[in-house]
């Protein structure tokens, strides 16, 4: 007996040394080639930006006049409209060691700006969209959310609320257009947004953004 618990001892020691050995391996492959890929990113030149999908924010937002012209909305639009001044980009989901090696090290600040600009735009149109419905002013919301989701963004929420604008306002079919564009998002959040959109889509009202 005494002989059989040794012997699996060892067996099962042995598996789990061969497995750490395993994993180590792969770990050791993996930071490897992390810093290998990081060397050729830093060693790229600096390379034209002309190819990029810069963003314009378009005048039917910057110019709205909802019905309640609050001080929130004055705030939201204000900041939107010196937000146009600037270069914007979606680089969500994209690494700074991938956009050294297509863009060049020299130009890794000037694209972190371009995505700053993204996240913020992004945040406030959430913010402007919330008051408009608030306000149920779903008309305006709808265009403002529909702009952000045109540019791909990651913020659950504007895809929900999109969705409920729809239902109320009768574009239920246009929930299945808000999928396909919330499949083209390059975020760890793509999955669980379009698995809960295809939910909504049978429902009449969502709340999951409130």
């Amino acid at each position: 007996m005494n002989f059989i618990l040794c012997t699996s001892f060892f067996i099962v020691s042995a598996i789990v040394f061969l497995g750490l050995q395993h994993s180590r391996k792969e770990r050791d492959k993996i930071e490897r080639e992390y810093w290998q890929k990081e060397y050729r990113a830093n060693s790229t030149r600096k390379k034209s930006l002309d190819n990029l999908e810069y963003i314009t924010i378009p005048e039917e937002i910057l110019r709205m006049h909802p019905k309640q012209f609050d001080e929130d909305i004055n705030g939201y639009l204000l900041d939107l409209q010196d937000l146009s001044e600037y270069k914007i980009v979606n680089l969500t989901g994209i690494s700074n060691t991938d956009l050294k090696l297509e863009y060049g090290t020299a130009n890794i600040t000037i694209l972190s700006d371009y995505d700053f600009h993204y996240t913020n735009m992004v945040t406030i149109l959430q913010k402007l969209a919330e008051k408009l419905y608030e306000n149920k002013e779903y008309e305006l919301a709808k265009i403002v959310l529909e702009f952000a989701v045109a540019t791909h963004t990651d913020v659950s929420k504007s895809y929900y609320m999109l969705a409920d604008i729809y239902n109320i306002l009768g574009y239920k079919e246009k929930i299945a257009e808000l999928i396909n564009n919330a499949q083209l998002i390059n975020s760890i959040m793509q999955q669980s947004i379009v698995q809960n959109l295809r939910k909504y889509e049978q429902q009449t009202v969502i709340e999951s953004y409130q």
